[in-house]
């Protein structure tokens, strides 16, 4: 803490004592609340509604309805909650995020907020980082809530659509980010009213905050649809990617470098900067890409394709690397997931760069997708009437969720005194040794029965560790694949006396560790990392899986200076103060400066990675702002509008766009160009042909001949009103509308995503890309405005009454880029249809209409 911090409190010492005061209160009904009878306290949840009905605020009713969730709590699954508890759960409420250390229970807080929140009806979601823990929660918690009165719900992958509408509209709501991401999109693709599953976003509790907000937010959310895009130019850029030179110059080439117009001494035919993930080619590899393809100007316009492929062809061959950042698995390239090493089944990388390491790796290169809905996970969350979020470790990234989410971090302190001890990392020359002292700490550990849980960074190092424990025939679980419920069966039993545990560093993360009996008389659980994370939180994680209300424990961190992020960040200079020192193979060292010299390093990654995050949000806002208007529009029609005015608006503006186009008072009616207008105008609304009145050749006035032919359009418009009296108009406008809109704003879509590919040149010429993207894109949109109200007036003007005018989906889903089973298409009901006398989904034993489906 500062030398300020320590003489005025810290920003979360100040917010405890603002609100011990309203702790008080809740405990100090802890004896009344203990005194009802069951059916007295499910009845406080009808009270506390009519209070609300009444006038009074959830801040008025919280003292009452947070001890009312406490005795239920103790009554229902045994568990009453702790002071710090009910401070978190105060936090939550407020829409802040608390920081709570591992093991504090952060699982039973959310039941506070949830309850609170949900007596105004109008939906909670508590959002759970995988499928596993948003099940067992509504199952463990849920108790809690249905006790009192409240209806919950989950969300999985699995569901269909008429268990996902009821789930929602339960009062809380169990569901992962992915899912709720993703049913916003679709619920923004189908084409029938009743097909929408989700309520409005009210008010969301993220569990592991860290993880949804920050880690994956790298990332955004695409639906993606076929596209007939060729496979061919991926293996061409690979075969020549495999006859390039990598250049020796160091590569530190950065965007800020490029934007200052900074010379770099280039040879080679490309330069690589790992630590920005960047990939350069120099002047002699742009002839080489030129002479390969038979083109004069790598940099035309017409070459952005291969000039963009080229460069995946080259990350791919020097910036991805088998069994780190993939694997290949039956003439597959499966993704491995960064944060938590395991295995991600149908999930892509987008861009093209999935093709380019398929071509790399010899495997069918899958014929590239069409993003058909795409969102950031900062712009969906920031949808919320009000969020809040809870983690162990959130105060390193408090900059980033103040700006980007408008939420600030309260540290919670722990119920009982943290007793692990934390020790200096371990530091040696090469990973051979390091992995040789890895393997003798756990030895050593568990030839006295103390439980050891390994984290490591890769799948690579776990499966290299394991190798070595065999060979000494130490017996140990691997956990590095995708998480279902047999991880976190493992995970729970690794503080068992003898168990040695290598996993991934998120592996199982919500699930406790408990220490069986003896364990603390052992030093408790050890935690052993083998690399240093590229974020400080990362570690912290792994640190606090021991420890947990007041267990012993111990941690401690084993690195190597060829390790990556030694190697890209000073190492050289250690290495040679280790020669220097002429310190014997194999021996550790332990000293301060290194340990200062990691943390620089993870800082300056964090700021990077906060860099990416800001840079795929600054984009994302700029889509942001045209999603908003065309889901509005959109549904608009779905909700069955009468949109006859705005088709007759658009009837009108297509007529002056191709007016103004043809003519203008700058020049003579005589040299208007009516045979253009007659061309172009003719197809969409069936005038006769087109010619000046006397009038309007003497006024010269180009919006007196608009104005003529808007009146006469209508008119005909009017005429087949009466064509279709016996069927319903306002029906074929909306589906029509729909089809149009859907299609030419897929396509939108995907020529945004094309732009921003090659926008990125805008910093050769010293512009900023995103206000370049913003331009371009302002324009793309106003095109595709345009070219809505074009298409939709001349479908209506000759649409036919033999013609069959159904609703239907203008693409086919073929997948997502976070699906983890593949291809879901959830809008074709499979199971029967819920009825309103049916029993409720929820489990609740309320029939349908009277639970979830009263919504």
């Amino acid at each position: 803490m500062s030398l300020i911090g320590k003489i005025f409190g810290s920003h979360s010492d100040k917010e405890l004592k603002r609100i011990s005061g309203i702790v008080d209160k809740i405990e100090a009904l802890d004896e009344p609340m203990q005194k009802l009878s069951d059916e007295e306290l499910r009845n406080k949840t009808v009270e506390f509604k009519e209070r609300l009905g009444k006038g009074e605020t959830l801040d008025d009713l919280l003292p009452e309805a947070y001890a009312a969730v406490r005795e239920a709590s103790a009554r229902t699954i045994g568990l009453k909650h702790y002071r710090v508890q009910l401070i978190g759960g105060i936090i939550l409420h407020q829409g802040r995020i608390a920081e709570m250390r591992t093991g504090e229970g952060k699982t039973l807080v959310s039941t506070l907020p949830a309850y609170l929140n949900a007596l105004e009806e109008k939906g909670v979601h508590i959002v759970t980082v995988n499928d596993y823990l948003a099940t067992r929660d509504a199952e463990w918690m849920g108790q809690v809530h249905n006790f009192l009165g409240v209806s919950v719900g989950v969300v999985t992958n699995d569901m269909e659509n008429d268990e996902r509408r009821a789930a929602y509209n339960c009062d809380i709501t169990y569901i992962t980010n992915n899912e709720l991401g993703f049913d916003y999109l679709r619920d923004n693709m189908v084409i029938e009213k009743e097909d929408l599953v989700q309520r409005d976003l009210h008010y969301a509790i993220v569990d592991e905050v860290d993880s949804v907000l920050i880690d994956e937010a790298r990332t955004p959310l695409i639906i993606s649809g076929q596209s007939g895009k060729s496979t061919e130019l991926y293996r061409a850029c690979d075969i020549l990617a495999r006859q390039m030179e990598r250049g020796t110059s160091n590569g530190e080439l950065s965007k800020m470098d490029i934007l200052m117009n900074e010379d770099i001494e280039e040879d080679g035919d490309f330069l690589v900067n790992e630590k920005d993930k960047h990939v350069l080619l120099t002047a002699q590899g742009v002839k080489k890409v030129e002479e390969f393809f038979h083109i004069d100007n790598l940099a035309d316009p017409e070459n952005l394709a291969i000039q963009h492929n080229i460069i995946l062809a080259l990350r791919a061959h020097n910036l991805m690397f088998i069994d780190k950042d993939y694997v290949v698995k039956d003439d597959e390239v499966l993704i491995v997931d960064e944060f938590t090493g395991r295995i991600m089944p149908g999930r892509r990388y987008s861009d093209g760069l999935h093709q380019a390491i398929e071509a790399k790796e010899g495997v069918k290169v899958k014929r590239e997708s069409k993003t058909l809905a795409t969102i950031t996970f900062q712009n969906f969350f920031n949808k919320y009437d009000k969020k809040s979020g809870m983690t162990g470790t959130a105060e390193t990234e408090e900059q980033e969720f103040r700006e980007i989410y408008g939420m600030d971090v309260v540290v919670i302190p722990t119920n009982k005194p943290v007793v692990r001890v934390d020790h200096e990392d371990a530091i040696y020359k090469t990973k051979h040794e390091k992995m040789n002292a890895v393997v003798e700490e756990i030895a050593a550990s568990h030839a006295k029965g103390q439980p050891v849980l390994v984290g490591t960074i890769t799948i690579d190092m776990s499966e290299e560790l394991s190798r070595m424990l065999k060979k000494r025939g130490i017996k140990h679980n691997v956990l590095n694949a995708k998480f279902h419920e047999k991880e976190a069966e493992i995970i729970s039993h690794a503080g068992e006396i003898g168990a040695v545990t290598i996993a991934t560093n998120m592996a199982g993360r919500g699930t406790d560790i408990v220490l069986a009996d003896g364990v603390s008389d052992l030093g408790g659980l050890k935690i052993i990392g083998t690399e240093r994370h590229e974020s400080r939180r990362i570690d912290n994680q792994l640190r606090g899986r021991a420890g947990r209300q007041g267990d012993p424990g111990e941690s401690k961190f084993y690195l190597s200076l060829e390790d990556d992020l030694m190697r890209l960040f000073g190492s050289e200079r250690m290495i040679s103060v280790y020669n220097t020192l002429g310190i014997p193979e194999g021996e550790e060292i332990q000293h301060k400066s290194i340990s200062r010299t990691i943390e620089k390093a993870q800082k300056k990654i964090e700021n990077n990675n906060f860099g990416i995050r800001k840079n795929l949000l600054d984009y994302d806002r700029v889509n942001n702002e045209q999603r908003e208007i065309m889901y509005k529009e959109r549904r608009r029609v779905l909700d069955g509008e009468n949109m006859k005015d705005s088709v007759l608006h658009m009837i009108k503006e297509t007529i002056s766009e191709y007016v103004n186009q043809c003519a203008s008072e700058d020049a003579a009616p005589e040299e208007w160009d009516m045979d253009t207008l007659n061309t172009e105008l003719r197809p969409i609304i069936p005038f006769g042909k087109i010619e000046l009145s006397q009038e309007e050749i003497q006024a010269g006035k180009p919006e007196l001949l608009a104005e003529r032919l808007q009146d006469e359009a209508v008119e005909m418009y009017a005429q087949k009103e009466k064509e279709f009296e016996d069927y319903d108009l306002r029906e074929i406008e909306r589906i029509i509308l729909l089809k149009v809109i859907d299609r030419k704003w897929m396509d939108h879509i995907d020529d945004m995503d094309q732009l921003r590919e090659g926008i990125g040149m805008q910093a050769y010429g010293q512009r900023d890309p995103v206000v370049e993207y913003r331009m371009a894109g302002f324009e793309m949109f106003n095109v595709m405005t345009k070219a809505i109200q074009e298409e939709t007036t001349g479908a209506l003007f000759h649409v036919e009454i033999e013609q069959k005018v159904e609703k239907e989906q203008v693409a086919q889903v073929t997948g997502t880029n976070k699906d983890d089973s593949g291809v879901k298409t959830p809008y074709k009901r499979k199971g029967e249809k819920i009825g309103r006398n049916d029993p409720c989904p929820c489990g609740s034993g309320k029939k349908y209409k009277n639970c979830c489906g009263k919504n």
